[in-house]
């Protein structure tokens, strides 16, 4: 049983203090304790206990999460990337200098990384057009489009943005479909009859199977002049309980998610129509695998997908996504992170409760695990891996599908990916009989080979950006760039 970490929030509680415009003595009275120990937690000398941690919630609003570590390794992680393009920034800010901008001015450092990550988009948009318009008459009023367009999140990105913001955690939307699965008695297996007589009952909507000839792609369609929900009859029982979830949602629960989109703050209609179906789909996975039922199994499982899939009669990806949402403030289940790519290396979904970072811009990184699995499809595969910041992670992967009801049928093929910590892998079930602190078996990976800042990678796809080339035409090694470190 490894020893119990000690939470230090000293900065956090000084900065929501300062914004309420209260002295040290006036949150000591809020809080029912000494001056001095509240002095003493401002200046991380004294560790939050757990009764302390409930009184800081209720004085400054809001749950405990806000004083979760998670966040700030998490914005930690994302400014190391952002750094490490030496076409920004030329030196190394030490890890520790970059611990203190994040604890003592955590909202310059989020714009800093907003700002990062729009001149990306603007470094990518500006490329693609080049490529496009190369020798012809591109226009100023036609490329001032393209750039002002790129300066803004992609609407895809800016939700999932906002889901990790929230560590993939909307609790009044989870609340609201753990509740309405106890009222509805939801089994595995029969889901789908309870759900079609709710909506006909309550909503005065009725649900119809289309075969897929009819409609080969869609899996759902609803017609509000005829309050007639369409669903593709090869879905499964689960399948067809998620599509009817997610339309209950928008129907019953508008306003709750309206209020998800408010507080999102998304400013163009289309990211608000691409977040109100993510908020939707939120409800329909936690409506199927309620969050108190769902993270008990999880853990007399140990967390064992295969086994989670057979008791919730759901896929291998719908159990991965819902392990990476278990985040309720006081019964938090292992913060995972999420992903899914295709046999491109495009990455469609990802979202993270942990420090991990993705690569946003070129491509992830080819020595990790889940590209891989395309190699052996089915197999769960398992990965100790390291960041280049030392963190290191345990990870599986296996390739999931879906469609081909007939053998002409169009089919998705993906790779999942799921992982922790490695500080939380004896949890997990994959990681039995592992050695897992062998350095043999730690794959240095890096958050891909645009800023990656490994010198030694024989797998390195390109140089990094802004790095100075060192070439010879007399010597070769397996390496193909090699760069100043500096």
């Amino acid at each position: 049983m490894s020893a119990v970490r000690k939470l230090f929030v000293g900065s956090r509680v000084r900065r929501l203090r300062e914004q309420a415009g209260w002295t040290q003595q006036q949150l000591a009275q809020r809080l029912s304790l000494s001056l001095s120990y509240v002095s003493q937690i401002e200046n991380n000398q004294r560790p939050v206990t757990a009764a302390v941690l409930l009184k800081l919630a209720d004085v400054f609003g809001g749950d405990v999460s806000q004083f979760s570590e998670e966040q700030d390794r998490r914005l930690a992680a994302e400014l190391r990337y952002a750094l490490q393009d030496r076409t920004l920034w030329a030196d190394t800010l030490p890890a520790a200098t970059v611990a203190r901008l994040v604890e003592q001015a955590p909202e310059l450092v989020e714009a800093f990384v907003l700002l990062y990550q729009r001149y990306n988009r603007l470094q990518e948009a500006y490329a693609q057009m080049i490529d496009r318009y190369y020798g012809q008459q591109g226009g100023d009023a036609q490329e001032g489009g393209v750039l002002r367009q790129a300066a803004a999140a992609w609407p895809h990105e800016e939700v999932r943005d906002h889901f990790n913001r929230r560590n993939n955690y909307l609790d009044t939307l989870d609340r609201l479909a753990e509740a309405l699965a106890e009222e509805l008695k939801l089994e595995p297996g029969q889901r789908a009859a309870v759900l079609r007589q709710m909506l006909r009952d309550r909503l005065g909507v009725e649900v119809e199977l289309i075969d897929d000839d009819a409609a080969p792609t869609w899996l759902r369609q609803y017609d509000p002049a005829r309050r007639r929900l369409s669903l593709a009859s090869s879905l499964s029982d689960a399948q067809q309980a998620f599509q009817m979830a997610t339309q209950l949602a928008l129907l019953a629960y508008e306003d709750a998610i309206e209020e998800e989109l408010r507080e999102g703050g998304f400013a163009d209609s289309a990211t608000q129509a691409l977040a109100r179906q993510g908020f939707a789909h939120y409800f329909a996975g936690a409506l199927l695998l309620p969050y108190q039922t769902f993270l008990t199994a999880a853990r007399q499982y140990r967390y064992d997908i295969e086994r989670l899939q057979r008791r919730f009669h759901v896929s291998f990806e719908t159990v991965c996504h819902r392990l990476s949402t278990l985040q309720r403030s006081g019964a938090r289940g292992i913060p995972f992170y999420f992903v899914r790519v295709d046999q491109a290396g495009n990455i469609s979904k990802r979202q993270s409760a942990t420090a991990f970072h993705f690569a946003k811009h070129g491509g992830a990184c080819p020595l990790w695990h889940v590209h891989e699995a395309f190699a052996q499809p089915g197999r769960i595969l398992t990965q100790v891996l390291e960041m280049p910041d030392g963190t290191r992670f345990f990870g599986i992967a296996r390739t999931t599908s879906r469609g081909g009801a007939g053998y002409l049928s169009r089919r998705k093929i993906f790779a999942i990916g799921l992982g922790c910590e490695l500080v939380h892998a004896a949890q997990l079930v994959y990681a039995d009989g592992l050695d897992l602190h062998h350095p043999q078996h730690v794959v240095p990976i890096g958050p891909g080979c645009r800023v990656c800042p490994r010198e030694d990678c024989v797998q390195r796809a390109f140089p990094p950006v802004g790095k100075t080339l060192i070439t010879s035409p007399h010597r070769e090694s397996l390496v193909s760039y090699r760069f100043e470190p500096h």
